[in-house]
């Protein structure tokens, strides 16, 4: 045996160990990756259903688009309701009540997280659209509505193997009922009121208030973030409201209950202009970014 052949392995270790700690340091690496806070969007070369959020258990089951059930205790499952009120302009404005759940349209695509996701719209049975909201506008015709709870990586929530959702049967409204809410007052009689006699009491001032000044609110779209951040702006009835928004891409900017667009140029400020002549909660959002911009409340 030569002297030389002892001494060679001491010398390949020393070789291999720094190629092994950098092997061990990538496989934390991936670990951390994989189990770590989720990212905004799915891995590439990976599909929406190869979830990468360990949230709930994903079930072989899946709904009639395609999508998997993603299985989750009752205690811990969100929950929906709906509320349709008929729109005066025609359709339906619907009001989604969520349970231990919150819209983030701004990780939609990512890793699915408990309490977390968004809504889909399935009109008479077909999907239609997506909700990341609780105000919508669904035109008339339609018959039934079902609102289903995905998660961001767009599995289903489920409990016990069933979708979590509600469904509202739209019952049309004659054309002769009276708006939920009623946006111009009364036509006055045509006969004119009598002429009160001197000893009379003088008849109370019928002068409407004045229409309430109205404001512009600015705001400025860049990626995903909004300025200001989005919040709750109170609005009296009445009062006249303008929407200045400039986005640096292509988009389109929607009031919701009141189904208002204006449409979006890059870096050219755009104008919606309205009137706030219904009371409640309405979301102001962009349709292609579906990012929310801010909240009117209208008392």
């Amino acid at each position: 045996m030569t002297p030389s052949t002892p001494a060679a392995a001491p010398s390949a270790r020393r070789r291999t160990a720094p190629l092994a700690a950098v092997a061990v340091a990538a496989a934390l690496l991936l670990a951390a990756g994989c189990g770590g806070r989720a990212t905004t969007h799915h891995k590439p070369g990976t599909g929406h259903e190869q979830a990468t959020g360990t949230h709930g258990t994903v079930l072989a089951a899946r709904d009639e688009s395609g999508h998997r059930l993603r299985e989750l205790p009752a205690a811990d499952a969100p929950s929906v309701r709906a509320e349709a009120r008929p729109d005066s302009e025609g359709g339906w404005n619907v009001h989604l009540t969520v349970e231990r759940f919150r819209f983030t349209p701004e990780s939609t695509g990512g890793a699915a997280l408990t309490g977390r996701g968004h809504a889909r719209l399935l009109v008479d049975g077909r999907k239609t659209a997506r909700a990341y909201g609780p105000w919508f506008h669904l035109p008339s015709g339609a018959r039934t509505l079902t609102v289903r709870l995905h998660a961001d990586d767009h599995t289903v929530w489920a409990v016990a193997g069933k979708p979590v959702q509600t469904t509202l049967a739209l019952t049309p409204v004659p054309s002769s009922s009276v708006s939920l809410t009623p946006t111009a007052a009364p036509t006055p009689p045509s006969t004119p009121p009598a002429t009160p006699s001197s000893t009379s009491d003088p008849a109370p001032d019928s002068t409407p208030d004045p229409t309430p000044a109205g404001r512009t609110l600015d705001i400025r779209v860049s990626g995903s973030t909004v300025t200001p951040a989005p919040s709750r702006v109170e609005v009296k009835k009445g009062e006249r409201v303008t929407l200045r928004v400039t986005s640096d891409r292509a988009d389109t900017l929607h009031v919701h209950g009141y189904d208002r667009e204006a449409t979006l140029a890059p870096g050219i400020p755009g104008t919606l202009t309205l009137t706030a002549d219904r009371t409640g909660l309405f979301e102001v959002e962009t349709h292609e970014s579906g990012l929310v911009l801010t909240q009117l409340v209208v008392r």
